[in-house]
C-alpha cells in the first residue's frame, strides 16, 4: 500500500482506557477504505484535560509530545470531535509565545481529522450497498459541531451505510459531560444528560448515536431503564458495513 493511503490513529484517553471497540471499529472502518492504519505507541493524552482545568504548562508539555508521535505522519484520524478540536485549534493558543512550536502545531492541525470528517472528505467513503437498515437518532456533541463545524458528515456517514435518522428536538443540545463539567456541577450535568436523553426516547429510536466517547460515557452513565442503547458512530458504522 502506497504511502498516500497511511494514516496513524490517536485513539484517545477514554476510547483506551473505557471503550477500546471504538479504537479497534475505527480502525476496521479505515482498513475497509483502503488505508494502512498505524497506532504510535508513544501517544498519551493529547492535554484536553489540563488546557481546560488551566494548567497549561502540563497542556504545553502533553502537547509537545503528540506533536512528536504524529510529525512523520500525512494523516492523523481521532474518534473524538473534543481531542480533535484540542489539536486542530487549542494547540495553536498553547504556543502563541514559541514560535516554532505553534509552526510544528500548526503542521499537525492541517492534517487531524475527526473519523467522520475524514471518511467523508479525505477518503470519500463509499461503503457496499448496504444489507440492512436501522432507525437512529444523533446526537452533535458540543465541541464538535460547535468549534469543529462538523455537523452533516457523521449523518452522511451514518446514512450511507444504511441508517435512518429520526432526530430529536434539539439534537445540538449538550448531553452535560463538558469534561470536567461533570465532575464539578454533577447535579446540574444529570439533569441537562436526563432531558437529552428524553428528547431521544421521543423519537422511538432503538439507538443514540453520538461521534464523542466522553458524551457516550456521560449518556451511558443513566441510560438504564431507557428503551434504547447508546453507542459511537465508529461501532454502528463497524456493524452496518461487515
Amino acid at each position: 500500500m502506497n504511502h498516500s493511503k497511511r494514516v496513524a490513529l490517536l485513539v484517545t484517553c477514554t476510547v483506551d482506557q473505557l471503550m477500546p471497540e471504538v479504537g479497534v471499529s475505527t480502525v476496521k472502518l479505515l482498513r475497509r477504505a483502503g488505508y494502512e492504519v498505524d497506532f504510535p505507541m508513544e501517544q498519551t493524552c493529547c492535554g484536553q484535560p489540563f488546557f481546560n482545568s488551566g494548567f497549561r504548562d502540563e497542556a504545553r508539555h502533553l502537547a509537545k509530545r503528540t506533536i512528536a508521535a504524529f510529525a512523520k505522519y500525512d494523516a492523523v484520524v481521532l474518534p473524538s470531535g473534543s481531542c480533535t478540536t484540542m489539536i486542530r485549534q487549542e494547540y495553536l493558543h498553547l504556543f502563541e509565545d514559541e514560535p516554532d512550536w505553534q509552526e510544528h502545531a500548526r503542521r499537525l492541525a492541517d492534517k487531524t481529522f475527526e473519523l467522520s470528517e475524514f471518511l467523508v472528505h479525505q477518503a470519500k467513503w463509499d461503503p457496499p450497498q448496504p444489507t440492512e437498515t436501522r432507525t437512529i437518532t444523533y446526537h452533535d456533541s458540543c465541541h464538535m459541531n460547535r468549534m469543529l463545524g462538523v455537523k452533516e458528515e457523521p449523518r452522511q456517514c451514518l446514512e450511507a451505510a444504511g441508517c435512518t435518522i429520526d432526530e430529536m428536538a434539539e439534537s445540538e443540545r449538550c448531553c452535560g459531560f463538558g469534561g470536567l463539567f461533570c465532575v464539578r456541577m454533577p447535579e446540574v450535568s444529570n439533569a441537562m444528560t436526563n432531558e437529552k436523553l428524553r428528547q431521544a426516547e421521543d423519537t422511538h429510536a432503538p439507538t443514540l448515536v453520538t461521534s464523542d466517547p466522553g458524551c457516550l460515557m456521560q449518556m451511558r452513565g443513566l441510560v438504564d431503564g431507557k428503551p434504547f442503547n447508546v453507542e459511537h458512530l465508529a461501532t454502528v458504522l463497524e456493524e452496518m458495513t461487515r
